[in-house]
């Protein structure tokens, strides 16, 4: 069992140019799935879940906040993104954390993982929690 944290950064618009950006000063490989990969046309090509991972160590996730969601820049600049092998494993973290907290995204499938959730904990934390689905 083994659970990593990586920071997640909230973006409108600008989540591909700042991961190509983040790439560029630290290498690593690039990966992107957009809103129109999963079907919603509305958000076309935005992000709707990307990354840098690099052999050196860094990871960085990004998103594109949808345009149905309020953005107001550096208001809710990050998540902080919890990964696991297993549904049971990231189970147990999100009942934990969701004691007193305000559910965002229940946890349950989604079309990029076997397991997703959002929470806002009771300090105002934004948690997003997923199991790692291989690739």
């Amino acid at each position: 069992m083994s659970v990593t944290t990586t920071t997640h950064l909230n973006f409108r618009g600008d989540a591909r140019t700042a991961l190509e950006f983040y790439r560029s000063v630290f290498g690593g490989d690039l990966t992107v799935v957009t809103y129109a990969d999963t079907g919603n046309t509305a958000e076309g090509d935005h992000v709707l879940w990307g990354q840098v991972l690099a052999d050196n160590g860094f990871h960085v996730m990004a998103y594109d906040v949808p345009a149905t969601l309020p953005y107001h820049p550096g208001e809710n600049p990050t998540f902080v993104s919890v990964r696991g092998d297993t549904v049971e494993e990231i189970t147990e973290y999100w009942n934990a954390l969701s004691a007193d907290a305000t559910i965002v995204v229940p946890l349950g499938p989604a079309g990029w993982a076997d397991t997703y959730g959002m929470l806002r904990d009771r300090f105002g934390v934004a948690w997003v929690l997923d199991v790692v689905t291989p690739g």
